[in-house]
């Protein structure tokens, strides 16, 4: 009979009960006892969601307080040194101080690196190996978690990351060394697994391999052939899990190796089904994720029934149906939504609702389409509403994509003549200082907002109410003694949400909550509709906070890649063309901004490396609109306007021209966890504008001193060329709370005019050696 399961749910809570809890629970507001009922909750409620759905296996292991790969580290025994020696259990406050640096009854240590899962906007720990490394059992929380769900009467499917992506994500430490040569050791650890959930009678076992999607070298594809042979899954069987891309050109590979299942993600490539099944070993399960796990749009039954016609035709009962990939990457429960337009919401499909979707086209393919005859009916009307719903459409917007020139996407000169005359304008001095944008969001700015957003402050109190916060964010930067302010951005819930509120074409939940690391949960606008601008998003802010200080204001707006790939996203049109569209909309505020006088203007790409596709052959198509957006949307302005972007935690080595193409004046980049290791991208490529790498981790609550802060600086400088050299932090301030920010920003500036004194010193030493060998 074919089978239905899913590769993962979101582990947030229908209401971001885990969020609360974990936050609570690290300010001491709560015991690790009632953080772990949170937690069992939320693991019985999601189990419950797809056993009252019909799913065939309920799937266990998906859940973590922080991170799946970060649980991985934890139960292979992968502790770095710097968090204590564990020989056996592994404590929840150790893998907490992994991921913040900090925690509830443990030291204070440099948190693990965190970098993004894939082309998502997840973020994973990274796991760290020594060329010594060893792996153990080091916790039971997965065992026990099965244990749970099999005492519910649940049939139990785990889930691990294979051993191959494992070493893939893992970042060597302290030395070069190949990680394979670790593998041997590791599959000792994944084999003894195996025998705790043969001992717990589990049937199948989802082995997470989504590095077989990538570019891997041979000697990668090599060493799938031999782990496999040597992983002893005893009465196991194994579903070995591919997704967010296709395996078409690893199919003699994965059909060699001893496993007996294969599932495959056809939302990502709908064309790779034909080829896998055309040579399909007859006696594996094929397990097809036809419901997609990274948006948010209903499933077309109808089209994916007839899809996978042949497939049926030739494998039977060992076809099953599951969603692309985990449904992590949407929110929980679209039944929450009760102010959501219902029009808009007819089109729509959350996790809850996507595993319906899989029970009733794997009902259909097994007891024939007219048993699910009414929801297939309702599925085509909700499909033929929005495909002629008039709000979709906007033909001034579609008119002024054709209008653009290759103008549009260049300055007037070169940046070695725009900083000349941003240097005469700004008068900023060498290593100058600011912050990525936000400041701590504190209770009264959110309950402030969330009394106007209900209606109850008028807009003129709510006005008043802001600028007061404005008002305090200045002084306490005037006081710090930044060179570069910002407004602080109070009025902003998200970076991308209150963009996508001004704008049309976007449309908003109440609780559309997805997890982007830890307790950090981000809630994507809907983009439906052509997207424009009816007016001014920034300037009223921006305006009012330059009028409190002689000091120059930093403008500060998201960039068109960004708001794109945080958001979800309508797949009627070609990415590029929606990308396009919200570039010329931020066009308009760039250049209303710099007339209202604010000559520093800062537009984030976070997610510009996050979105690369992930096969090199796919690049230099996204590039080369992902480039032009960025362009078209700073390219407005005068040679004197300092155009800065922001980027997060990613790899820039293989795309540094691309970024160079940018042309933004500065760059600020995340690189303080890694150490500065990213900036060996700089090493071998002259960057020839202005960088600022984060020199603190804003993720931590962990406050570097100053000299841990100089010492990231001197190490910047070995790529950067002093005069290039910008100081910040890593990311925004919106999530940690005043007294650290200050602490914190206070120890930056004073490594930042310790620099300053140390290469004036220096300056004037050469001047005078000079003088003297005249």
């Amino acid at each position: 009979m074919t089978k239905s399961h899913i590769l993962g749910f979101p582990r947030i809570g229908t209401h971001r009960e885990l969020k609360k809890a974990l936050e609570a629970y690290w300010q001491g507001s709560l015991s690790q006892l009632e953080l772990e009922a949170v937690a069992q909750q939320i693991r019985r409620q999601n189990w419950q969601i797809q056993s009252d759905a019909g799913l065939d296996l309920v799937t266990v292991g998906d859940f973590a307080y922080y991170d799946q790969v970060l649980d991985m580290s934890a139960l292979l025994g992968v502790i770095p040194e710097r968090f204590g020696h564990f020989e056996k259990n592994v404590d929840l406050n150790t893998i907490f101080c992994m991921a913040r640096g900090q925690a509830p009854l443990v030291k204070d240590a440099h948190a693990c690196e965190m970098t993004k899962w894939f082309n998502t906007n997840y973020h994973y720990i990274v796991p760290e190996l020594t060329q010594n490394q060893t792996f153990h059992l080091a916790t039971t929380a997965l065992f026990q978690q099965i244990d749970e769900a099999q005492a519910l009467g649940h049939k139990v499917k785990p889930v691990l990351l294979g051993p191959l992506s494992y070493l893939w994500l893992s970042k060597t430490k302290n030395s070069e060394f190949n990680k394979l040569d670790l593998l041997e050791k590791l599959l000792l650890i994944y084999n003894q697994i195996f025998t705790e959930l043969k001992n717990r009678k589990i049937e199948w076992v989802q082995m997470d391999e989504p590095i077989l999607v990538l570019d891997l070298p041979m000697e990668w594809q090599q060493a799938y052939r031999t782990a496999y042979q040597k992983l002893d899954f005893q009465s196991l069987r194994c579903l070995l899990t591919t997704y967010f891309g296709s395996i078409k050109d690893k199919l003699t590979l994965v059909n060699q190796l001893p496993i007996h299942g294969l599932h495959i993600d056809t939302c990502s490539d709908s064309t790779q089904l034909a080829e896998v099944i055309a040579d399909y070993p007859s006696d594996r399960v094929l397990s097809v994720g036809v419901v997609s796990g990274r948006n948010i749009w209903r499933t077309d039954l109808q089209k994916t029934m007839d899809g996978l016609q042949q497939a049926k035709n030739k494998l039977g009962n060992k076809l099953w149906l599951a969603s692309s990939c985990s449904l992590q990457h949407v929110p929980v429960d679209l039944d929450q939504e009760i102010k959501l337009d219902p029009e808009l919401k007819s089109w729509l499909a959350f996790a809850k609702q996507k595993v319906t979707e899989i029970t009733l086209l794997t009902q259909a393919l097994t007891k024939g389409s007219g048993t699910i005859a009414q929801a297939l009916s309702d599925n085509q009307q909700a499909l033929q509403l929005r495909a002629c719903s008039k709000r979709i459409h906007n033909d001034l917007v579609k008119k002024r994509l054709i209008e653009i020139t290759p103008g549009d996407s260049k300055r007037h000169s070169s940046h070695d003549e725009r900083a000349k005359k941003q240097r005469k304008l700004l008068h900023l001095p060498l290593f100058p200082t600011t912050t990525i944008g936000s400041f701590p969001q504190t209770k009264e700015i959110r309950e402030i907002r969330q009394q106007y957003k209900t209606g109850k402050m008028n807009h003129s109190l709510y006005k008043q109410k802001m600028q007061e916060q404005i008002a305090f964010v200045i002084a306490k930067q005037e006081a710090l003694d930044l060179d570069v302010l910002v407004h602080g951005e109070p009025e902003r819930n998200d970076m991308v949400e209150y963009f996508g509120e001004l704008l049309n074409g976007f449309a908003f939940t109440q609780n559309g909550w997805v997890q982007s690391y830890g307790s950090r949960c981000v809630k994507p606008p809907i983009i439906y509709g052509d997207v424009s601008r009816p007016q001014a998003m920034t300037v009223e802010w921006a305006s009012y906070a330059q009028s409190l200080t002689t000091r120059h204001m930093k403008g500060m707006l998201t960039g068109p890649v960004t708001i794109l790939s945080w958001s979800f996203v309508r797949d009627d049109q070609p990415l590029a063309q929606t990308s396009l569209q919200i570039a010329l909309a931020l066009r308009d505020e760039v250049v209303d901004l710099e007339s209202a006088g604010i000559h520093v203007i800062q537009i984030d790409e976070p997610a510009f490396r996050e979105a690369l596709p992930l096969r090199r052959q796919d690049w230099q198509s996204y590039l080369d609109w992902a480039v032009r957006s960025f362009q078209i949307s700073a390219c407005g302005v005068q040679d004197q306007t300092q155009i800065h972007t922001h980027m997060c935690y990613s790899e820039f080595n293989d795309v540094i021209e691309a970024i160079a193409a940018l042309d933004a004046d500065v760059i600020t980049i995340e690189s303080s966890r890694s150490e500065m290791e990213l900036l060996k991208a700089f090493d071998h490529f002259a960057y020839p504008n202005e960088i600022g790498p984060g020199v603190y981790d804003i993720h931590s609550p962990r406050i570097p001193t100053t000299d841990d802060m100089f010492k990231q600086l001197e190490k910047a400088l070995k790529y950067i060329p002093p005069q290039n050299l910008w100081v910040n932090p890593d990311c925004g301030l919106k999530t940690r709370g005043w007294p650290e920010v200050e602490r914190a920003l206070h120890n930056m500036i004073s490594a930042a005019k310790l620099l300053r004194k140390e290469y004036r010193e220096k300056t004037i030493c050469t001047k005078e050696c000079a003088h003297e060998n005249a």
